[in-house]
């Protein structure tokens, strides 16, 4: 079993939004995933995605997405994105499909030793477009991952992995109150995407920090290829 993670597919089939406009890079963006990922992944397979992944805005709508990403090899673990706005109940969700699980806040997954969680994120302070609006939100999304890693840290797994959409800290990179929460709690990796781009990659932390590793998954930073994960 292999752990891949992708974020951001932005598939639009029911809406006809494609991500053309966003530059040439994103021509053809939904066949340059599926091709990439019938080559890489496999049925035994797990892959990882952290929002964004359909530009539906119900889930009628998102389900021709969703059916796409279910035909893939491998079983696939979502969390939600700012964008996912036909996101429902997981209870609903979690009974469209055998090999999709969706997770947030409490509700978590257990693969083996490895314990994978996710809450949303949100925009940290100091970051050029927080605004005193935004700090309600703020507060908000850091109860819901404190939420989303007391309930990881409960099952006593080995290893846990974060599924944030949006980066745990600022554009520059500074020090938040999501990153002392994932310090607190031993998370060993956390994985997002959101920021598309090359003059927005250098606004998301990666690399290892404090023993966690911290991985950017935009599918658009990929080359649209699901990226494996170490474990």
């Amino acid at each position: 079993m292999n752990i891949y993670a992708i974020s951001d597919l932005h598939f639009g089939e029911a809406t006809g939004k494609g991500m053309d406009l966003f530059g040439e890079k994103w021509v053809k963006h939904k066949e340059k995933i599926i091709n990439n990922w019938e080559t890489m992944v496999s049925d035994d397979d797990i892959v990882l995605m952290s929002g964004d992944t359909s530009w539906a805005t119900s889930l009628e709508d998102a389900k021709a997405d969703l059916n796409t990403i279910s035909n893939l090899p491998g079983r696939k673990i979502i969390s939600r994105g700012n964008h996912d706005y036909w996101w429902k109940s997981l209870y609903t969700l979690n009974n469209l499909y055998e090999n999709i699980v969706f997770i947030q806040n409490e509700n978590i997954c257990e693969i083996d030793n490895i314990t994978i969680c996710a809450t949303k994120g949100y925009t940290s302070p100091n970051d050029y477009k927080f605004s005193n609006a935004d700090e309600k939100i703020y507060k908000r999304e850091l109860a819901r991952l404190k939420l989303a890693l007391s309930s990881a840290s409960k099952k006593n797994s080995e290893y846990i992995i974060l599924l944030l959409h949006y980066p745990p800290t600022n554009d520059k990179l500074e020090q938040s109150e999501f990153i002392q929460l994932i310090n607190k709690y031993n998370v060993k990796k956390v994985i997002y995407g959101h920021l598309h781009g090359k003059n927005y990659y250098k606004d998301g932390l990666q690399g290892v920090y404090n023993g966690v590793e911290y991985i950017l998954a935009s599918s658009d930073y990929l080359d649209f290829k699901p990226k494996r994960i170490k474990i």
